[in-house]
């Protein structure tokens, strides 16, 4: 069994920042991607930021520039660490890793919780 915790979501003004954090726990056996997705009331979930394994990162465009992903191996962990927040991306935010999990090495695609981010004066 595999579980992310996460953390770090909150109120923040707009122009503010705040770190969201997470964590797996459990059997892995190795890990491909974390990442980071996010879902606005009446929206679908979009990607937010992803990095594969570990090296290679990619952006929603509307986040450029702000956010940051980061990933300590060592901990299993991929935080997001987000600059400048506009009310646009209140949303509730989840974390995502894919990799091969387990006693018998299944492939998993495995979510967070979430965490509600609101952006607003």
């Amino acid at each position: 069994q595999v579980q992310l915790v996460e953390s770090g979501g909150g109120l923040v003004q707009p122009g503010g920042s705040l770190r969201l954090s997470c964590a797996a726990s459990g059997t892995i056996i190795s890990i491909n991607t974390m990442g980071w997705y996010r879902q606005a009331p009446g929206k679908q979930r979009e990607l937010v930021a992803a990095s594969t394994s570990g090296d290679s990162t990619n952006y929603a465009d509307s986040v450029k520039g702000r956010f940051t992903i980061s990933v300590d191996n060592a901990k299993n962990a991929v935080y997001l660490q987000m600059n400048s927040l506009k009310p646009e991306d209140t949303a509730v935010y989840y974390c995502n890793i894919r990799g091969v999990f387990g006693t018998v090495g299944r492939y998993l695609n495995i979510w967070g919780q979430g965490t509600l981010v609101t952006v607003s004066s």
